[in-house]
């Protein structure tokens, strides 16, 4: 099965000229936006998810192959990224560190991290697998909390709700020693992704859970290399379960004594440690939430609206639009 899944992913990662993109995005009247520079090279806002044919993807969860032996400029994303080489190696560069990813070693890029990969080898073979803010619960990512090693990688996916300030520089280095449990379900992940059959988005979203649980075990059991650029050790994930708990009717007051903070302190901390307001993780949350009402159900927008916490439907179809780019009756259409 890797062999036919390899092939298949040989047949979408050939030389793309970066030039020749960027006057395709142009002649379809996209900008990309360059947001700053690293040593005199532009950092591009990476925004959007695209399949290997450059088709805009905005599922929650996306899968792609790198191009050989094709340059990549400096970038970042507000989605967090997974790097897997299946076939080779490559060479990640941040502003400040080059990370060398060997064959079945999987690099988890933090939302806002400007970096850039190296030109891949031509017989090399690497996946970028992509996670938006609504891929998963914080109740489907609860049971990642190991001791340990493994509560970086909780940490790490904490990142999903971070903004520029809180996630940029982030990334984390997992070394898997080609074990051939974790190989084979990156495979497994690859084929559903592209078979795209029925209940596929599901079999995919349960197998990355349990990948991220594959790696905790590696990483606590064998003292595998883990490599994080930064940590946290707070209790910022019982807070956030409350929020998605209480997102409907919450008031920072009522979470504040529930926890016995002050209001102000609570706020400034959830601040500090997620890079949102308190009103933002609530928003959130909830329209994470209105998201799968509108997968999953034939419940009116509306209903949606009011059952998730927002009276004024209007407003929630203004916030949910600016969330998720497109209306929340498109995204009703392009998720089924």
């Amino acid at each position: 099965m890797q062999q036919q899944i390899l092939q298949t992913l040989r047949k979408n990662n050939g030389f793309q000229d970066w030039n020749e993109i960027l006057a395709n995005f142009k002649s379809k009247g996209t900008k990309l936006k360059v947001i700053r520079h690293i040593n005199d090279e532009p950092v591009y806002e990476f925004f959007d998810t695209y399949s290997d044919n450059l088709v805009l993807n905005s599922s929650s969860i996306t899968i792609s192959v790198q191009p050989v032996k094709s340059f990549i400029p400096y970038h970042l994303h507000d989605y967090v990224e997974i790097n897997i080489p299946l076939v080779g190696s490559c060479v990640v560069e941040t502003e400040h560190e080059r990370i060398n990813v060997d064959q079945d070693d999987m690099i988890f890029i933090g939302m806002k991290t400007p970096h850039k990969v190296k030109p891949i080898a031509e017989d090399g073979v690497v996946i970028n697998i992509e996670l938006r803010s609504s891929a998963f619960s914080l109740n489907e990512l609860n049971f990642l909390q190991a001791k340990e090693n493994g509560m970086s990688i909780s940490n790490l996916l904490f990142s999903l709700l971070s903004d520029e300030e809180h996630g940029e520089g982030r990334y984390s280095l997992f070394k898997t020693g080609h074990d051939s449990k974790i190989v084979n379900l990156v495979y497994d992940i690859i084929g559903e992704y592209y078979s795209s059959q029925i209940q596929s988005d599901q079999i995919i979203k349960l197998e990355i859970l349990t990948l991220f649980s594959l790696l905790i075990r590696k990483t606590y059991y064998l003292d595998i290399k883990v490599t994080d650029s930064k940590k946290q050790t707070n209790n910022l994930l019982s807070l956030l379960l409350y929020i998605e708990k209480n997102y409907s009717k919450i008031t920072l007051e009522q979470m504040a004594d529930h926890f016995g903070f002050n209001p102000n302190y609570l706020s400034d901390y959830l601040k500090s440690e997620t890079g949102l307001s308190f009103i933002k993780l609530v928003q959130l949350q909830r329209l994470n939430v209105a998201a799968e009402y509108l997968t999953y159900t034939t419940v009116s927008v509306e209903k949606i609206a009011n059952r998730v916490g927002y009276e004024n439907s209007s407003y929630f179809y203004k916030i949910f639009k600016q969330c998720f780019g497109v209306s929340p009756a498109q995204y009703r259409v392009n998720t089924r």
